[in-house]
């Protein structure tokens, strides 16, 4: 049976925040809104307060792993959601007090017993009061800072231990990328797949960081942010030759799948090609002819796996997720 805590489920997923920004800017006068509002903020207030516990700890457990990580800091979330609604730190009560919202007053009683009691915190005379509305728009601007800093710290847990955990694991990225130039999902996540085998040779900047690079755009003069140097295998006059390249490195997946599509968009050269989305062989082979990569048999190789049984049966699985 499900805990009705007040306090959405997916508080600190991006499709919560998404709901709760939304609301905010419908609602904006909503005791409901700003009760919600407030306990958004204690639920990620606390979620930070375990991390840093988390990171306290001296020494990393026997069995430690990326995926137990995964499952211990998804636990977190959970704990600081259940916490937020069962009274907390108080803190959302403090805020809808500074308010002077009723909610608060309705709310107050239902605190847990063992929870932290605003009553004993007297109120300075000398702190200005805060306008609702200010708090909603503030609310509005910092919550997208906050979902795309959780983003990128998930997305650096990811590990691609097989071709269904690539596209499992990618496909909503995947999805939206697609949509803004008009081809399928299946049609990038192939091309990704090629260039990073499934996501296991993703370019690393270091022992200890990705580049999450998966379409192994190279970093050349108008790129200004950090980049990678790595031996790598082009193509001249149809032979073989071993060049070392500097390619760009991301702070997330997600900045990848961004940058790629405003690659294409802001190359001459690949007018052409997206200008065939609508099939998507004639896209890979137009990408391919514009120079996107010297190996002869780049486009063949993309098609095969775009049409191959494994990835029809992952993606029809995934789309549905």
């Amino acid at each position: 049976m499900s805990l009705n805590t007040g306090v959405a489920q997916t508080a600190l997923d991006s499709r919560g925040l998404a709901e709760l920004r939304y609301d905010a800017g419908q609602n904006k006068d909503s005791e409901e809104t700003l009760e919600k509002v407030a306990g958004q903020f204690e639920a990620i207030f606390l979620n930070m307060m375990l991390k840093s516990m988390r990171q306290a700890s001296l020494a990393d457990g026997a069995f430690d792993s990326s995926q137990s990580d995964l499952y211990r800091d998804m636990a977190d979330q959970q704990l600081s959601i259940d916490i937020s609604s069962r009274g907390g730190l108080g803190l959302k009560q403090v805020i809808m007090r500074q308010l002077g919202s009723q909610a608060a007053e309705k709310i107050e009683g239902t605190r847990a017993p063992e929870s932290f009691s605003t009553d004993t915190v007297s109120r300075r005379s000398a702190l200005p009061e805060v306008n609702r509305d200010q708090l909603l728009t503030a609310a509005q601007q910092e919550l997208p800072a906050l979902q795309q800093s959780s983003a990128i710290a998930e997305q650096s847990k990811m590990t691609f231990d097989s071709p269904e955990s690539f596209v499992r694991q990618l496909w909503s990225m995947a999805e939206k990328a697609a949509q803004k130039i008009g081809v399928t999902p299946e049609v990038i996540l192939s091309q990704a797949a090629l260039e990073t085998g499934w996501g296991k040779h993703v370019i690393q900047k270091d022992a200890d960081k990705s580049s999450h690079n998966l379409f192994n755009i190279k970093a050349d003069k108008r790129w200004e942010g950090d980049s990678a140097a790595i031996g790598t295998v082009e193509y001249r006059d149809g032979v073989a030759v071993k060049e070392q390249a500097k390619f760009r490195v991301y702070d997330s997946y997600q900045d990848s799948f961004n940058d790629y599509i405003k690659f294409l968009q802001t190359q001459p050269r690949y007018r052409e090609a997206l200008k065939q989305t609508a099939d998507p062989e004639a896209f890979i082979e137009g990408l391919h002819k514009a120079g996107y990569a010297t190996d002869p048999a780049y486009a063949d190789k993309i098609k095969r796996i775009m049409n191959s049984d494994t990835l029809a049966v992952i993606s029809s699985m995934s789309g549905t997720v």
